[in-house]
């Protein structure tokens, strides 16, 4: 499910959404409560961030994947702020690898960096703890505006394997033969599984 909310940022509609459908909406019996993944890009990584860390139901997310989330210094000065720290479930997260995304700026902390700059992935990947499997990577070639569409496959394979336990579908991110680990549309890969 997803909000048709225009300033999604906050994750405050997304966690209100998500009680709606747990609780009283419709198709509420039907949904698993221990799968439940949260997915995000540009803005809306900001807000899939702060659902899945400041909010009650917070605990319910079993995975994250973000794609082009607004970094923190970008989701700070918009209202957005999330707490990477807090961050406690498989997270991937994702940007493009052109200028909209990234800047090349000396210091992402004193200016814009673009919305989610390498140096920004880089900071996030080592503030969440070792013990929660991470992987952060940049789509080749891509533009912030291409995200969806150019991370779609890997973003279903995450989910399919950390909600329905699809070894499959692990395969691209785990061991040392991971495939995202050799496919030339990524790039700036790390990962800690």
């Amino acid at each position: 499910m997803g909000t048709d909310d225009p300033q999604a940022g906050t994750g405050e509609t997304t966690s209100i959404a998500l009680d709606f459908v747990l609780n009283e909406s419709e198709i509420a019996g039907q949904i698993d409560r221990d799968n439940v993944g949260i997915i995000g890009y540009s803005q809306g990584g900001a807000g899939a961030l702060g659902a899945a860390t400041k909010y009650e139901n917070s605990y319910l997310y079993k995975a994250i994947f973000t794609g082009s989330a607004a970094y923190p210094f970008l989701a700070q000065n918009m209202g957005w702020g999330y707490e990477i720290t807090k961050i406690n479930v498989p997270y991937f997260m994702t940007a493009a690898t052109g200028t909209s995304d990234d800047l090349g700026v000396a210091d992402i902390n004193a200016e814009f960096g673009g919305v989610a700059p390498l140096a920004s992935l880089v900071e996030i990947y080592n503030s969440i703890t070792a013990d929660v499997l991470k992987v952060r990577a940049r789509v080749t070639g891509a533009e912030h505006e291409q995200m969806q569409a150019r991370t779609e496959g890997y973003m279903i394979a995450w989910m399919l394997f950390h909600l329905q336990d699809d070894q499959e579908a692990g395969k691209v991110f785990l061991g040392e033969d991971a495939e995202i680990l050799s496919n030339t549309n990524w790039q700036d890969v790390e990962k800690n599984g």
